[in-house]
């Protein structure tokens, strides 16, 4: 018997119809939904006006690890299983990731169907490099942790785009400008699609300050990244300065960039110091 296949689905943040084609068709044809929350699938499937022909289970954090083996033997039996989250895409700070890497570890048949992401779609409206950025997922709940983690960020060049608790905001906010300055570009995007939808922008000392009144919804944040403080033909300069006195290339590119917050990628500099020295 031939497998079947994993769907990975994207659902609409707040709109209804969002949803792709391909979505509605998935809800309306598998044999099993797996849904972080099997109440707001139906719901939706409803606002689509679908009638879902297969079963539908919850797969959530705290489940999913014993909820796997069997969807995988339905998979290998032949089954469709779709996988969605409450909202966007599966796995992006959401459940998923186990059934995923148990049908790649199967070699199973996975496709995805691609759709609404917080992600992406607050990075498009934010205004800020979009080229090159990365996710980090949740902010650390801790003070602590969340301090540790936005010094990691002070000397991060590309946009950074991550999640928020609402009731964690104007503390997070706070604690950036302690770490990286109150001048720093930011842009909170609140509820994104939905009816009450709001992007604030400013430094973040404004945002911190207009998070204090309190925020509700859901949260997604955009951090500019760093503006170097060297250009690279100086930071070329240095590296081949530690070069000459014996250190390898790799080594004396990370030793200058831990010296210059800003500054371009290891592998930015490593190919700059190459070209310079051929």
């Amino acid at each position: 018997m031939d497998p079947g296949r994993l769907l990975i689905g994207a659902t609409p943040l707040g709109q209804p119809a969002d949803a792709s084609a391909r979505l509605v068709s998935a809800l309306a044809s598998a044999d099993v939904i797996a849904a972080e929350d099997t109440r707001r699938i139906r719901t939706l499937a409803q606002a689509l006006d679908v009638k879902p022909a297969g079963k539908i289970v919850s797969l959530y954090d705290q489940n999913e690890a014993t909820r796997v083996p069997a969807l995988v033997a339905e998979i290998a039996a032949g089954a469709t299983v779709l996988l969605v989250s409450d909202a966007g895409m599966p796995l992006i700070s959401d459940p998923g990731y186990r059934l995923v890497a148990a049908c790649v570890d199967s070699d199973l048949p996975i496709t995805c169907l691609p759709g609404p992401s917080a992600v992406t779609t607050a990075l498009a409206v934010a205004g800020l490099p979009s080229e090159r950025f990365c996710f980090e997922g949740f902010a650390p709940r801790r003070h602590s942790a969340r301090m540790t983690w936005l010094a990691t960020l002070a000397a991060e060049s590309r946009t950074c785009v991550f999640f928020e608790s609402p009731r964690r905001l104007a503390e997070t906010l706070k604690d950036a400008v302690d770490a990286l300055g109150g001048d720093r570009e930011v842009v909170v995007c609140r509820e994104l699609t939905k009816t009450h939808e709001e992007i604030v922008r400013g430094s973040l000392a404004e945002l911190a300050e207009w998070a204090k009144e309190g925020v509700l919804g859901e949260i997604t944040v955009v951090l500019a990244g760093a503006t170097p403080t060297a250009d690279v033909d100086t930071l070329v300069a240095e590296v081949n300065a530690l070069v000459d006195e014996g250190m390898r290339v790799k080594d004396a590119c990370a030793q200058v960039i831990a010296m210059h917050p800003g500054a371009p990628s290891r592998r930015e500099l490593y190919d700059a110091v190459l070209r310079s020295r051929q």
